[in-house]
């Protein structure tokens, strides 16, 4: 289907490195572009691996997104918007194809029971819950997608009737014209509303168009398919005409040592899927007892001198971390701040007045916003201290805490400028907090 085509990889990520690798194996002598705006020396220092293709073309720095109109088709990375005018002025002819790895997963996998997770937050969550539950059921099943998994790594190894759990970022689904056979949306908060990442620029022009990236996990469903989805939003979806069976799921009852109350919905959503597959109760029950809290999503990390600390590096919006103050209450010691996401700060402003004994903010212009707030609420300026490292800040939360704290990192914002990402800075909290005596 490919062969003689022109192809261009826009922006060399996990996923278009796995598709290379993927499309290389099938034909080694495949005409394909790697265009991005990173230096080639770059990109090579942090994938080596791609020296041994010999005839990949390049087209990187200044000239990544010039003349795409000389491919046949276009591979997207989820990080590169659609929008960006190399694209438009290529699709323009009609001559170019846009695609991206996800959609050349879905249209080539030999089974069609693919499960995709999507949400605000608690997609990765969700998606592992149901990946556990299926696999504990006794049938075959894969996870991959946006939890950092390329799905085209395992396409091979995939029979008819395998099972596939996809946890799917609204950058991966606006573009997706094959929609999973079971959707599952967890919640749609404000989140890439602004270009926050300078190494994935792509953000969403406002939440309406942010739903409807969400909403591709239905949009091309059949009456036999399902959408499961957070009754909360019941209302947003019921202007859009959408084909699958409607399931709602608002808080699971079931025992779980998942911490933070809003567990409760990512439970009620797989256990939705596992009785959409006809998975025993007591099958479910069992994985959801024993289910731990994933990397820097609530993490538990240590408890010292009567203190406990926990990492939710991956709060990075005001209502996810507003939702980590209520699961723990009081006597909060809060590490947040940091970029701006285009997010509204003005409840979490008031739930840290309300919840939080101290507050440490990390260096960015989204703690600018949240200072805003908390001043026009007369949070106590001696409540609050702001630093541009993180062993300064876990040294401060330890000083502040007292017997029977929580020392609590969820940012409400996004990491980049003292950071890498939200995995950077989780690791580094939970160093400096394994360091402390």
């Amino acid at each position: 289907m490919l062969k003689n085509k022109k192809i261009a990889i826009l922006g060399l990520g996990l996923e278009n490195k796995s598709l290379l690798n993927f499309l290389k194996k099938k034909d080694k002598n495949i005409d394909i572009t790697i265009c991005d705006r990173r230096d080639k020396k770059i990109i090579l220092q942090s994938s080596p691996e791609i020296k041994k293709y010999k005839n990949i073309k390049w087209q990187s720095g200044g000239n990544f997104n010039i003349a795409l109109n000389k491919f046949d088709i276009l591979f997207r990375s989820p990080g590169w918007p659609i929008n960006c005018p190399g694209i438009q002025k290529a699709l323009k002819d009609k001559k170019t194809e846009l695609s991206s790895p996800m959609n050349f997963f879905f249209a080539r996998c030999p089974s069609k029971n693919i499960i995709g997770v999507s949400g605000t937050k608690g997609k990765g969550t969700t998606s592992s819950l149901i990946y556990e539950i299926i696999k504990k059921s006794g049938k075959k099943c894969f996870l991959g997608g946006n939890i950092g998994i390329a799905p085209i790594d395992f396409l091979g190894k995939i029979k008819k009737n395998d099972w596939i759990v996809l946890e799917l970022s609204s950058f991966q689904l606006e573009d997706l014209n094959i929609s999973p056979k079971i959707g599952v949306l967890t919640n749609l908060f404000k989140e890439h509303l602004s270009p926050a990442d300078p190494n994935n620029p792509n953000f969403h022009k406002n939440i309406s168009t942010y739903l409807k990236a969400k909403l591709n996990l239905a949009f091309h469903q059949n009456k036999n398919d399902y959408l499961v989805i957070n009754k909360k939003l019941k209302n947003k979806i019921t202007p859009y005409h959408l084909l699958g069976k409607k399931i709602y799921f608002y808080e699971s009852k079931t025992k779980s040592s998942l911490v933070g109350d809003f567990n409760k919905e990512n439970i009620a959503a797989a256990e939705k899927v596992a009785s959409i597959l006809k998975i025993k109760k007591e099958i479910s029950n069992k994985v959801v007892n024993n289910f731990s809290n994933l990397n820097h999503r609530l993490e538990f990390v240590r408890e010292l001198n009567k203190v406990n600390y926990y990492d939710n590096s991956f709060a990075t919006t005001p209502e996810s971390t507003v939702l980590d103050l209520k699961s723990f209450k009081k006597n909060i010691i809060l590490i947040a701040g940091g970029a701006d996401k285009g997010a509204n700060f003005k409840e979490l402003a008031k739930e840290i007045k309300k919840r939080v004994n101290f507050l440490i903010l990390l260096s960015g212009l989204g703690t600018n916003r949240i200072k805003i707030e908390l001043k026009k609420i007369k949070y106590p300026i001696n409540k609050w201290q702001e630093t541009n490292n993180m062993p300064e800040a876990v040294k401060i939360a330890k000083d502040k805490a007292e017997k029977n704290y929580t020392v609590l990192l969820s940012t409400a914002c996004a990491s980049f400028g003292l950071f890498k990402n939200y995995k950077e800075r989780g690791n580094l909290f939970q160093t400096e907090v394994k360091k402390l005596k």
